[in-house]
């Protein structure tokens, strides 16, 4: 019994520590102060003004627009990339998988500083295209790490059944083992969207002036600042608030049919 409170009582202490500042950030969203630390009443102002402010509703579309398209690239690059590996003899196989698992471990100011320099070298201008780009870099790696697991799960007798039963190498890799490694897709897929929305080093080195998502204007409100920076950040509270509580619907419900499976299997 007293292993057990321990337990409960570490884990709990860890959780407090990773969703605290979260959960202040949410508290403060109901206030109608701009600053926290100082409570005054109750009020949803901070998230009729992020839905009434056409520059941030612009920068958020700009984000999600962009984390979608790449993540869409980068999973079917990646995808790819795990089938080539995966049926490719063992030397090429890991060198050509090691090749692609260093932007994973490399620091990512590197990542994104050597993008801009080979931006430069080959003449072309910061544009969308360029930051589009950069962020397939830096997800497709998570892509691969996310499918190759799959496919060493996989039944390959299928494959070869398939194949001898007179399909052709395409057709019974989009029947066959597409099918197989789906989940790893779409978890590669979610990590994708995620790396995308969270970037910030790799976009400010290769994003056009002008163009912004949410980690660069949230750098550029606290950094250089501007006549409305405090409404403005307020104004994130309600956003970070709104974004914690999508994740965590997500989250529920994934483990809530991933349970209701289990349970049908049994």
């Amino acid at each position: 019994m007293i292993k057990k409170c321990i337990k409960a009582t570490y884990v709990g202490l860890i959780l407090l520590l990773l969703y605290a500042p979260i959960l202040l950030l949410a508290v403060y969203s109901f206030n109608e102060v701009d600053l926290i630390g100082t409570w005054g009443a109750f009020s949803l102002e901070h998230y009729a003004k992020l839905f009434g402010d056409p520059v941030i509703l612009e920068m958020i579309g700009n984000t999600v627009g962009l984390a979608l398209l790449a993540a869409a690239l980068s999973t079917v690059l990646g995808t790819a990339g795990a089938l080539g590996f995966y049926y490719s003899k063992k030397r090429t196989r890991t060198i050509m998988y090691g090749a692609s698992q260093i932007p994973v471990i490399n620091a990512e100011i590197v990542t994104a500083l050597a993008l801009a320099i080979a931006f430069v070298t080959v003449g072309l201008e910061k544009s969308y295209f360029t930051l589009l780009i950069g962020h397939m870099i830096i997800c497709t790696p998570f892509v691969v790490l996310s499918v190759t697991p799959k496919l060493k799960q996989m039944d390959n007798s299928l494959y070869e059944a398939a194949l001898d039963l007179g399909a052709s190498p395409t057709k019974a890799l989009f029947k066959v083992v597409l099918p197989q490694i789906i989940p790893g897709v779409i978890s590669g897929f979610m990590l994708a969207i995620t790396l995308s929305l969270d970037d910030y080093i790799v976009t400010s080195y290769c994003k056009p002036s002008g163009f912004n998502t949410i980690s660069t204007y949230v750098y550029n409100a606290t950094t250089k600042g501007n006549a409305h920076t405090a409404e403005t950040l307020a104004s994130f509270w309600a956003l970070t608030t709104i974004i914690f509580v999508i994740i965590l619907a997500v989250v529920l419900i994934a483990n809530l049919v991933d349970g209701k499976k289990k349970e049908d299997r049994t």
